[in-house]
């Protein structure tokens, strides 16, 4: 019923105060199903439902946040309309910003500029899906009455967040993430809300590494005791490793894999803005290969950084019960028996595994992305919660798939003085995995790793919206 409410909300002739004050009324009964005068949360959900398929996770929470002056969890009339007019003005000026020459309507051409603003490179081809999915008319133009239409309940307040469709976030790091960071608006950066938005990040990494540090250590235990565990199954592994440590052991390390959280992000955001900056020149448009670049070393700065982490983060996933004490001791015990070298063994595959990840990774979603663009934007820009978690999940695995080699030879090296007793040279050790275990043996651990994926993406993007709504953003 709320697509005909169109001829109502936007007129073709000029509107005055008394004939939108009608439009919004109609509009409110419309949302208002029991009529009993107000609007609650569970009849907003149902109305933006029914409204549009362009409202992401929460919609409803933030119009209603945002609109609830009196705090009671609902909204009369009066609210509901201060909340409409304050909202068109927010939108007046996104348009305005996104019309460049100024001529009253919105093109293609400009959708291009303005997407590539915040890092994303589209054709022409696909701005143009973009703006039939909003234009009523087929002018292949939006004007303002379209425009206000479109998002007239749409939660946005600015547009780096209408955009923000398509702005990939991979800030949420499931562990062995090396993707390109999250790209910050000018707005966020000005506002502070960039550091709050870090934090909810950070969180929700930690709440999804927790969640699945079991399968983290069962990975980690088959890539270094590969021969012992090749013939087995995988409950078998997890029923030796809670046999010799109890059911907690499968935690055993996660407490440093969170603890480098805070740090790999801060240096890996950090750098990659300055090397954004390197490459770009002008610091304001910034394609796909200045991305890449930007990721690539990005990646290797922050890996360098925290690379001793890494270490004594395999070396207690490893350990036996009561061989280390906590964090402090497996440093000090590394340190004495094996020297500070230990602490960068497995530092060369890991480098060499950052390009292959991050390449795939962002070839992979950018395949994905044009493709649903191209075939699927007709109708809504939004591409949905669940089709920016399919495409997240299979670029991650597609890099995981093309760097796991790598990985491995990282682990093992960086456990090898348990293993082999001595240091190997890493071509030595490729050698050595050849001969003996074949090329299955170079993605021992696999399963595991990507059985750890969809569960980990999932609860880290529903622990971010949990956390990004406590944060208030």
């Amino acid at each position: 019923m709320l697509r005909w409410l169109r001829a109502f909300v936007l007129p073709e002739a000029a509107c005055v105060s008394e004939e939108d004050r009608f439009a919004y009324q109609v509009l409110f009964r419309d949302l208002d199903h029991n009529g009993d005068g107000v609007v609650d949360i569970v009849e907003l959900k149902e109305g933006l439902t029914h409204w549009s398929s362009s409202f992401g996770m929460s919609s409803e929470k933030k119009i209603l946040g945002a609109a609830d002056t009196n705090a009671d969890s609902k909204l009369n009339f009066e609210e509901f309309v201060q909340y409409l007019q304050d909202h068109e003005i927010k939108m007046k000026l996104a348009f305005q910003s996104l019309d460049k020459n100024h001529n009253g309507l919105i093109e293609a051409s400009e959708v291009v500029l303005a997407v590539k603003a915040l890092g994303i490179d589209i054709s022409e081809a696909q701005a143009k899906a973009i703006v039939k999915s909003m234009d009523s008319d087929d002018s292949m133009t939006l004007d303002w009455d379209e425009w206000k239409y479109y998002f007239l309940l749409h939660p946005a307040t600015n547009i780096s967040q209408i955009i923000h469709f398509w702005k990939r976030s991979t800030m949420v790091d499931i562990g062995e993430s090396l993707s390109i960071p999250d790209e910050f608006t000018k707005q966020e950066k000005q506002t502070g809300i960039w550091w709050k938005r870090l934090v909810a990040a950070g969180i929700a990494s930690a709440v999804a590494r927790t969640f699945t540090a079991p399968f983290d250590r069962l990975k980690v235990m088959m890539q270094v005791h590969s021969l012992q565990t090749r013939r087995m199954r995988l409950i078998s592994v997890f029923q030796q490793l809670v046999k010799e440590g109890g059911i907690l052991s499968l935690w055993r390390g996660n407490g440093m894999n969170i603890f480098k959280i805070a740090p790999e992000t801060a240096v890996k955001i950090g750098s990659y803005e300055q090397y954004k900056k390197w490459l770009s020149f002008d610091d304001a448009h910034v394609g796909i290969m200045e991305r890449f670049i930007a990721g690539s070393l990005a990646g290797a700065t922050a890996q360098t950084v925290i690379y001793p982490m890494e270490v004594v983060k395999t070396r207690l996933t490893i350990g036996k019960t009561g061989e280390y004490s906590g964090v402090i001791d497996c440093c000090k015990k590394l340190f004495i028996k094996e020297g500070v070298q230990t602490f960068f063994k497995g530092y060369v595959p890991n480098m060499l595994g950052i390009v292959p990840y991050v390449g795939l990774d962002l070839a992979v979603y950018e395949l994905l992305k044009n493709y649903w663009l191209e075939r699927y934007a007709q109708t809504s820009v939004n591409p949905g919660i669940m089709i920016l978690l399919v495409c997240s999940t299979l670029s991650h695995t597609c890099g995981q798939l093309a760097s796991f080699p790598l990985h491995l030879l990282r682990t093992r090296m960086q456990a090898e003085a348990l293993v082999d007793k001595e240091t190997i040279p890493m071509t030595e050790l490729i050698y050595k995995i050849y001969n003996k275990e074949g090329k299955a043996g170079f993605f021992r651990g696999f399963t595991p790793n990507i059985l750890k994926v969809i569960p980990a993406i999932g609860i880290g993007c529903v622990a971010h919206e949990i956390v990004k709504l406590l944060f208030g953003i």
